[in-house]
């Protein structure tokens, strides 16, 4: 069990997991991750969610640890997802005059996932703004609907001013792994809860009139210093906004001549100026960093062969993925490869239309099988363009 300190009454009692290939079965994570959960001790005490399957037995043993011989009077549902909510039923069943802590839609969803006797006997249905008193310390609730499931609530805690906040602020990588958070919270954010920026931005705006000194997510570090710089990514993120001034090129090339275009364009952009070129192979590269480095930058080279009459497989799944996750309020330059009928620009800019307010460059840049040198001049031209 981690000895970390958040408060004299708040214990940390969450696992990290090494093991673990694939979070949510799609994101690498190579530094693992934390299932984080905490217990408050007062007159009453407190468990605030419990975690993932994959390490319940540690859980257990962290909370038997920290009750002390003592039992918990109430269990705060946080959020369903089930790397937080898998040990509901078990902890219910142990503790039967245990009660739940929850909203409407917590409860109108938790029974599809577990069976829980005298259900309606144990419910306490909160609402915005609600709080509800355990002694020294007091909870209240604010609803965060789709951030990012809809039941989903965080909790303030007013002792210790202390902000519960479910998965918002949450990070790859566990409790000890040394690396800037930053770069791993934003391809979390980005991936997971990056299609509802509209209600971070009505999240943020319940909780900024907060005095807020500890945030607790349910993944990654606790957060005691310089908060004002994590809720200021927060909202960077969650409006949409480019976070640096920078050009990323992502790109899909099958037998290595797209590939070569693209590293050109890198070389010719770095040359005019570009403050920051960022470039991926979307065949080989993690496309969750892809994704996290779109949303970065304030300008994206799309540079694409063409298949199958449309556009080659991993630039196809990578801009439903950016329209999935509402990519928008970015420059955008287009370059397409095709041997007899190139096709992947039309198919590119078809998919990149039903992005919100996107600049796409006039210039489209046609490379018929491998780089001319008529090719080069094309592409210094959508350089200019592109950085104008």
């Amino acid at each position: 069990m981690k000895d970390i300190k958040i408060s004299e009454d708040i214990i940390y009692i969450g696992a990290d997991d090494k093991t673990i290939d694939l979070f949510e079965s799609q994101y690498i994570v190579p530094n693992g991750v934390s299932y984080n959960s905490y217990l408050i001790k007062d007159d009453k005490n407190v468990i605030m969610d419990t975690i993932d399957r994959r390490k319940t037995d540690e859980w257990c043993e962290n909370l038997e640890k920290a009750l002390n011989g003592e039992k918990p009077d109430y269990l705060v549902i946080s959020h369903l997802e089930p790397d937080h909510a898998y040990n509901i039923e078990l902890l219910a069943n142990k503790y039967p005059e245990m009660k739940l802590i929850g909203n409407a839609k917590t409860f109108s969803m938790l029974p599809q996932f577990f069976n829980i006797d005298k259900l309606e006997d144990r419910m306490i249905v909160v609402k915005e703004g609600d709080e509800i008193c355990f002694g020294k310390h007091t909870l209240q609730f604010f609803m965060a609907p789709m951030v990012h499931w809809p039941e989903v609530m965080v909790s303030y805690e007013k002792c210790d001013k202390v902000l519960f906040s479910a998965d918002g602020f949450g990070k790859f990588g566990t409790l000890d792994t040394e690396e800037d958070w930053d770069c791993e919270a934003r391809r979390y954010y980005f991936n997971i809860v990056g299609k509802y920026g509209i209600q971070v931005q009505m999240l943020l705006k319940k909780v900024a009139s907060l005095d807020i000194k500890i945030i607790c997510p349910l993944h990654g570090p606790i957060l005691k210093e310089n908060l004002s710089h994590y809720i200021e990514k927060y909202d960077i993120w969650s409006s949409y906004k480019p976070e640096n001034d920078g050009v990323f090129i992502a790109y899909a090339s099958i037998h290595g001549n797209t590939e070569k275009v693209a590293q050109k364009i890198k070389e010719i952009l770095e040359e005019k100026g570009a403050k920051k070129v960022s470039i991926a192979d979307l065949s080989r590269d993690d496309m969750a960093e892809a994704v996290e480095d779109a949303f970065r930058y304030d300008k994206l080279v799309l540079a694409s062969a063409s298949y199958d009459a449309g556009i080659f497989t991993p630039m196809n799944n990578f801009l439903h993925l950016l329209i999935e996750k509402n990519y928008q309020n970015r420059k955008i330059a287009l370059i397409e490869n095709g041997s007899w009928a190139p096709s992947a620009g039309r198919c590119m800019k078809e998919l990149v239309s039903k992005m919100k307010n996107i600049d796409l460059c006039e210039n489209l840049v046609t490379i018929k099988s491998t780089m001319k040198e008529n090719n080069k001049i094309e592409l210094e031209n959508l350089a200019d363009e592109l950085l104008k």
